[in-house]
């Protein structure tokens, strides 16, 4: 399918050192320590009571302890029959027990199966039967415990997790990863977010630690820095503010409308939170308003905006502090080790399905053969996303694949439309999908919600829409919800359930 090499961007805004290009023709970096295990072991020699875990409402564990409770949680795997290269569900709450049951799991040389605690009981089943776990982790069951276990000759390609993507339809799909798949996430966060030798890293976890976010890119970023691990058990606004004041936070990850809502507590200007050193998000671009506030009350912040899927072990490509403000609509360059291409490109708008090869992109699926050889070809992995790669490497995602409006021919990418629709200032969040019509197929509809307090007009908003898209893109409908957008267990919003339940009235002129 693909034989050449993929685009590397025209800015290079990352350090490239130690990246070398494989036999199999995917670029690695060369000094990573083989496992996670090794990691592990590295971190507590380095600092034994330095503070690798906080939960909040619960216990400060060092990196001794966190070593030796993990340890017996590997031997208690054992000694309950949990063999080399055994499965292993995790099916448990954010906190420190999540953390021991994960690393217990590498030490005794199985595979972590982390499962979405939002997931339906049959959603949870079909994740422990499908993986083949021999063993689950489950709330308000004491972890198994036993003589102290370490193993210590995994190697790179071994597997050490499976994630279970949630999908909008169909059942989820295991991600199978390996340690070399982690260690790489870990070395590209460290290098693009920027984070300096002379900064603890404080790093707040307030997203789930089931999905790649939480795990790959703060949990295990943190233990690979030295670094100490802050877990909110579920999130709560006040207590994010809070935590990040009283734990002197250095480093926040979020999704932007988490930001909107924190920055708009009435009592936000009572927290002192400039001294974070490093705000993430993703998930959706920052509206220009939010980076303004964010660089006012975080002022010597570094910001980023990463993107990823669960088959690429988190982040794939990064927008850096200095092109947050300019560029806001990307999702920035690719990672070091991280080669992108287009395939099927329109020759009109430049778009095609996003192509990603590198050393963090995930073997397979588990258990699927046919899934697997239709999108990973060539060590290259379809995303199913529709992107943009401009001449500077500045990648923008336009829209899932399998997500666009056909609208007389004419095809509109609803990521386009919703990042243009959010930035209005009486909007909160927008899901774009396609309204049936006789003549055209399909026209452009948005589903509003709004900011609080906010009563838009949806005239005034598509009279709005005109000056920031192109007008064809423009909704012609538009309703206004005054509930959430509802979403799936893994956050994505459910189109189809709104496609079934929107009643779209008259099409605006």
């Amino acid at each position: 399918m693909i034989v050449k090499e993929g685009r590397r961007p025209k800015i290079e805004p990352f350090d490239m050192s130690d990246v070398e290009r494989g036999a199999d023709g995917v670029l690695r970096y060369s000094s990573l320590v083989d496992s996670l295990v090794h990691m592990f072991r590295d971190a507590v020699a380095a600092q034994p009571d330095g503070i690798a875990l906080v939960e909040l409402g619960g216990d400060r564990v060092t990196y001794q302890e966190l070593w030796d409770r993990s340890c017996a949680v590997a031997g208690g795997l054992r000694a309950a029959g949990v063999r080399r290269g055994d499965r292993v569900a995790i099916h448990l709450p954010n906190g420190n027990d999540w953390a021991y049951a994960f690393f217990g799991v590498q030490l005794a040389g199985a595979a972590a199966v982390p499962v979405n605690t939002r997931f339906t009981d049959a959603e949870v089943d079909y994740v422990v039967t499908d993986s083949g776990a021999v063993y689950v982790f489950e709330p308000d069951q004491p972890l198994p415990t036993g003589e102290p276990l370490a193993v210590d000759d995994l190697q790179p390609t071994d597997l050490a997790a499976i994630f279970y993507t949630s999908g909008t339809t169909g059942f989820p799909k295991g991600a199978m990863t390996t340690h070399e798949n982690f260690l790489s996430n870990c070395e590209t966060c460290r290098r693009v977010i920027g984070v300096l030798d002379d900064v603890r890293l404080v790093n707040l976890i307030s997203v789930p630690m089931f999905h790649v976010t939480g795990c790959n890119s703060q949990l295990l970023l943190t233990m690979f820095l030295g670094g100490t691990t802050v877990i909110m058990p579920a999130f709560d606004v006040q207590s994010f503010l809070n935590a990040i004041v009283d734990e002197r936070v250095t480093m926040v990850t979020s999704v932007p409308a988490i930001f909107w809502l924190a920055m708009n507590q009435p009592n936000f200007a009572d927290f002192d939170i400039s001294g974070v050193r490093y705000v993430t998000y993703g998930g959706a671009p920052m509206a220009p308003e939010i980076i303004s506030k964010l660089r006012e009350s975080v002022p010597h912040a570094r910001l980023g905006n990463g993107f990823g899927l669960t088959e690429t072990s988190s982040v794939s490509t990064f927008l850096p502090d200095e092109y947050c403000d300019s560029r806001p609509e990307t999702v920035g360059f690719a990672a070091p080790v991280v080669e992108l291409d287009l395939s099927e490109v329109d020759a009109t708008t430049g778009v095609g399905e996003l192509l990603i090869r590198g050393q963090n992109v995930v073997s397979g699926y588990w258990n699927k053969p046919e899934q697997t050889a239709d999108t990973f070809v060539n060590h290259w992995l379809k995303t199913g996303d529709l992107a943009r790669v401009d001449d500077d490497g500045f990648v923008q995602i336009v829209d899932r694949k399998k997500d666009m409006v056909n609208r007389g021919g004419e095809n509109v990418y609803c990521v386009e439309v919703e990042n243009a629709l959010v930035q209005h200032p009486d909007i909160f969040e927008v899901a774009v999908i396609g309204v049936p019509d006789a003549m055209m197929g399909e026209k452009v509809g948005a589903v509003v919600v709004a900011q609080p307090g906010a009563t838009p007009d949806p005239a005034a908003i598509r009279a709005w829409a005109r000056d920031q898209i192109a007008d064809f893109k423009v909704p012609q409908f538009i309703s206004l919800r005054t509930e959430p957008l509802p979403r799936n267990p893994g956050g994505k919003v459910l189109k189809a359930q709104l496609r079934d339940s929107t009643e779209w009235g008259e099409q605006l002129r």
